[in-house]
């Protein structure tokens, strides 16, 4: 089993108590009134799966388990970095596509979910865990959560909800996809899955530069 320095220990264990807090708050605190509460937004998704990459951290961390979850744990990392960019994309395009008001709301809530979770989450998969190491596991679930999360929402959660309202549709967690026709949405998928794609094999590159960079010279 790898050993780990006290830092690394302490480092996931915040990670880990971070992801627990919000994903219980999540649960707890979430608005069900509409189909589908909390798991209608990708961001929950990169949320829950971000609580799961850590529980699994802080197992191997303890030695309670040998499985390391590459496929799962960078896909998640993927995931995260595909909520950061679409969610301040589209704020900073306009924020009323993404928030209730234009406004974000609890500034704590909203920046952990957006920008400080994913980050603590890559810190641990590029310098710590290294989880680009099998890219086909790696496409493989990264193409089945998003895939999974596609299938939801368009045939559940958009025909089983009344809101938001767009020209078009209704009941897509977002506004703006209830302004695009079936075609419109196909495309805005596929190229998210494409760029998804693209944030994969960016992570593996950085993955690769930075155990370059930390490789320790062999003595003479």
């Amino acid at each position: 089993m790898t050993q780990y320095s006290r830092t690394v220990v302490i480092y996931r264990w915040i990670v880990f108590l971070l992801a627990a807090f919000y994903t219980l708050r999540t649960l707890i605190v979430s608005d069900y009134s509409e189909f589908g509460g909390p798991f209608r937004y990708l961001t929950y998704w990169a949320l829950f799966g971000s609580f799961f990459a850590a529980s699994r951290m802080i197992a191997l961390t303890q030695a309670r388990s040998g499985r390391r979850w590459d496929g799962m744990v960078s896909a998640v990392a993927v995931l995260n970095l595909m909520v950061v960019y679409l969610y301040w994309k589209l704020y900073f395009a306009d924020p009323m596509s993404v928030t209730d008001n234009g406004q974000l709301g609890q500034w704590w809530l909203e920046y952990y979910l957006h920008l400080g979770g994913p980050l603590l989450q890559w810190i641990d998969v590029l310098f710590i865990h290294h989880a680009f190491r099998r890219l086909k596991a790696s496409a493989a679930f990264l193409t089945l959560i998003i895939g999974s999360y596609v299938a939801w929402i368009e045939v559940f959660v958009g025909p089983l909800n009344s809101s938001p309202v767009g020209t078009v549709t209704s009941g897509l967690p977002y506004r703006f996809l209830n302004n695009l026709e079936l075609t419109g949405r196909a495309q805005f998928y596929v190229a998210n899955f494409v760029f998804a794609m693209g944030g994969l094999l960016a992570f593996a590159g950085i993955e690769w530069l930075i155990r370059r960079a930390l490789r320790r010279p062999r003595a003479p």
